[in-house]
């Protein structure tokens, strides 16, 4: 098969191992930058165009891992692939829903998932009334745009979440308060789902002095044996938001497990390495699943870029 892998880093860990993995399953892999990629929207003949001169109508499937600050081309693009019957490995609305930290958050509750117990609000006025709905200080705000732990902020008194929220709030930025789950200890749990199932598991701890557990923070992965709740909750939050492969963040409490994220551009390589599963291979049989792919004794060994992007006759 053609498969396109729409990102922008192509020297990132997660990259690299999902364009090896294509490749040694006998696909034509390629690499294909959003912002080199341009739509044609005509009635007639819709395409998608690359900036050295291809037309990249006859990709079989793409896996979209669009960048938060490129959410909206990389949607758009997507949903362009999406309207010339190439397969996306996750949908464009998918991914929209759950970029979008708040509306996420109001679907995985509407599914009936445990999540910590989270305010929003839009006027400053309501700073004292958010941090009460959350039980008070200690408690975490986070902008809604932010991602990787990157908008999140410990404040540890309620005189420091209100400066938090108020100078957040003074930027017009869209934020969400949420109850601090301080028995967690800065660890917490990623679970990544394909196709209903969990493939993989990690554990999740801050670095000293940290209380962000992401792997981009400075955060240690190793691997956990997580309970058949969990997993329950993980299958459940990435069907909720109509994602085919996921991340899956879970904070253990008092209260039982709670959904913290679900990402839709999950990382590989915390998880691969502590694991040693090959996940990268696993995202690449699922486009083959669901495209009903075999392969073959007389399958081709995978082409160039310059081969696998030629029109389709």
């Amino acid at each position: 098969m053609r498969i396109g892998l729409l990102a922008s880093n192509p020297d990132l860990y997660s990259n690299r191992r999902i364009m090896e993995a294509g490749a040694e399953r006998g696909h034509r892999m390629t690499f294909l930058d959003v912002r080199q990629c341009y739509m044609k929207l005509d009635a007639d003949e819709p395409e998608v165009h690359y900036r050295d001169g291809r037309v990249l109508n006859n990709l079989d499937a793409i896996i979209p891992r669009i960048r938060p600050s490129q959410t909206f081309y990389g949607c758009a693009l997507t949903r362009h692939f999406e309207s010339l019957e190439v397969f996306a490995l996750n949908g464009s609305a998918a991914i929209s829903q759950s970029r979008d930290k708040l509306f996420s958050l109001q679907l995985l509750q509407r599914s009936g998932l445990n999540i910590p117990t989270s305010g929003f609000a839009n006027s400053p006025v309501d700073t004292n009334e958010l941090i009460e709905m959350v039980g008070g200080a200690p408690l975490v705000v986070k902008l809604l745009e932010g991602t990787q732990g990157r908008g999140v902020v410990l404040a540890e008194t309620r005189k420091a979440g209100e400066s938090v929220i108020n100078a957040f709030k003074s930027l017009k930025a869209n934020l969400l308060v949420q109850e601090f789950i301080r028995e967690a200890q800065g660890k917490d749990l990623r679970l990544f789902v394909i196709d209903g199932r969990v493939v993989a598991s990690i554990q999740r701890e801050a670095a000293p002095g940290e209380f962000r557990a992401n792997i981009h923070q400075g955060g240690t992965a190793s691997v956990v044996k997580v309970t058949a709740d969990e997993k329950r909750i993980a299958v459940k939050a990435a069907k909720a938001l109509g994602l085919k492969v996921a991340g899956v963040d879970i904070i253990r409490s008092r209260k039982g497990p709670l959904l913290l994220e679900v990402n839709s551009s999950p990382g590989l390589e915390g998880i691969e390495s502590a694991t040693r599963k090959d996940v990268a291979g696993a995202m690449i049989m699922s486009i083959e699943k669901a495209l009903k792919w075999r392969s073959t004794a007389s399958a081709h060994a995978p082409r160039s870029d310059s081969e696998s992007d030629s029109p389709k006759q």
